[in-house]
């Protein structure tokens, strides 16, 4: 597949990965070397026949927002043609596609969640050009994989796109090429496009603020469901919990926002752990990190750190209370006006202090926690926050004098997720702590006054949690 260019913005969503042309490269259906023969009687009969019917498509919550954020985008860029596409479909396996999900700057402007669009705008005016479905007198509707009606779904019209995104619709295969002698910004291609259109999205309104509420409370529930499940956890180990909490996240949302970290015992020491093959068992601990997407794209990202017993040992009591007190100083930090780091500064003062206390550290806490050392971060290995929204990793083409150099402000919503990591065979930490990972993770809201947490359904005392798991088993 050839590099998308700004020259020619149309590549973004017109060349299939699958290798196959896209809406403006060909109007043959996407098929397969399987499917039967079409003869022509068989092709004019199925053109034949078909009663019209319209998709209840309601005005969109967020049309009236995207329209004032387009206003804003295009006031950077007064002189510029802006392109921002949706995307197309990837390849899972030969012919089979992952699930589409929108690029997130493309919806952000747009509310636009179909596959193979174009949001573009210029002097002052906004286009979005889409593929709508497809009339009965082509052969698409009915023999074609990808967009075919009868195989993929009924696709909303552009009157039915145009009427709920408050936008001008036009059919994709209209997208023009851009040859003129204005200067064009294609989203995928231009670095000052992408770093405004992050920024842009840093400070969350109300209704987003609600969104992210929402993913938060499902998430609640898929961890809940998690834990009533927990004599199946038990047999199955952590593919059960990925699984349960995937229920749920289709059930309630558009999908997980990110693959589901279910990591017992010491695979809770990989950051990472998405492989979710491993066995739960007894006397250990699980670390789940897990957030539900919710339908407009806004996702949670929550993880909780529980013992499989139902209580916690001694020493992994110990270590979780060091993590919690941590994330809390963490949380404590933030509100307008301070550094985006200062909840990481926060948290890893106590936990410096914490590893010092345990006589882990080869020097001093306040050695340790000089910027030329760091040693303590051995055990605790990233930061302690990242913006959260529509990205689970959000807004992260600002500029770095902004986020993550800059300060909070109101409106704005990050994650504070201490953790402390001992690996199975790191040898300079007591045998009894080897293999045990802990991270507590919520969702922060940056207010007027300080901070609200958006998780704070779920508990995070190390008494509340065996007290939740316990009326739940």
């Amino acid at each position: 597949m050839s590099e998308p260019t700004a020259e020619n913005p149309a590549e973004n969503v017109t060349e299939s990965t699958a290798g196959t042309a896209g809406p403006a490269a060909s109007d043959e259906p996407r098929t397969e070397s399987h499917d039967p023969a079409v003869p022509a009687a068989y092709a004019a009969f199925m053109r034949t026949g078909w009663g019209d019917r319209e998709l209840d498509v309601p005005r969109h919550p967020v049309a009236d927002l995207a329209a004032a954020r387009r206003s804003t985008l295009a006031a950077a860029f007064p002189d510029d043609r802006l392109v921002l596409p949706a995307g197309t479909y990837k390849v899972r396996a030969n012919d089979t596609d992952y699930r589409f999900r929108p690029d997130t700057a493309h919806t952000y402007f747009s509310g636009n969640q179909t596959s193979d669009a174009v949001l573009v705008i210029e002097d002052g005016e906004s286009v979005l050009y889409a593929r709508p479905r497809s009339e009965r007198d082509t052969d698409e509707f009915f023999r074609d994989r990808q967009y075919g009606e009868l195989w993929a779904g009924r696709r909303p019209s552009a009157q039915e796109i145009s009427d709920s995104l408050g936008i001008e619709v036009r059919h994709v295969k209209d997208l023009p090429s851009f040859d003129d002698d204005r200067k064009t910004r294609d989203l995928t291609t231009d670095e000052d496009l992408a770093r405004v259109a992050d920024e842009l999205r840093l400070v969350k309104d109300a209704w987003e603020i609600g969104e992210l509420q929402e993913a938060c409370d499902v998430t609640a529930l898929g961890f809940e469901d998690s834990v009533r499940d927990w004599d199946r956890v038990l047999e199955f180990g952590e593919r059960w919990i990925e699984g349960t909490f995937f229920r749920r996240a289709r059930a309630m949302g558009n999908d997980i926002g990110y693959d589901s970290i279910c990591a017992g015992g010491s695979h809770a020491t990989t950051l990472h752990w998405i492989d979710n093959t491993g066995r739960i068992e007894p006397g250990k601990l699980v670390l789940l990190d897990m957030g539900v997407e919710g339908h407009n794209l806004y996702t949670a990202d929550v993880t909780r750190t529980l013992p499989v017993d139902g209580r916690f040992t001694p020493v992994q009591r110990d270590l979780y209370d060091l993590v919690l007190k941590a994330q809390q100083a963490g949380i404590d930090a933030v509100r307008p006006g301070v550094p985006f780091l200062a909840a990481h500064h926060a948290a890893m003062e106590v936990l410096a202090h914490g590893l010092d206390d345990m006589g882990l550290l080869p020097v001093s806490a306040q050695e340790a926690l000089d910027p030329e050392s760091k040693v303590y971060a051995r055990w605790t290995l990233h930061g302690t926050s990242h913006m959260l929204g529509m990205d689970v990793h959000d807004c992260g083409r600002a500029s770095a004098d902004i986020y993550p150099k800059g300060e909070l402000a109101e409106g704005m919503v990050l994650t504070v997720e201490p953790g402390l990591y001992f690996q199975e065979d790191d040898l300079l930490v007591p045998e009894e702590l080897r293999g045990i990972g802990i991270r507590i993770e919520d969702d922060i809201l940056v207010t007027a006054d300080g901070n609200r947490n958006l998780s704070a359904s779920l508990p995070r005392t190390s008494s509340d949690v065996e007290e939740w798991m316990g009326r739940l088993r």
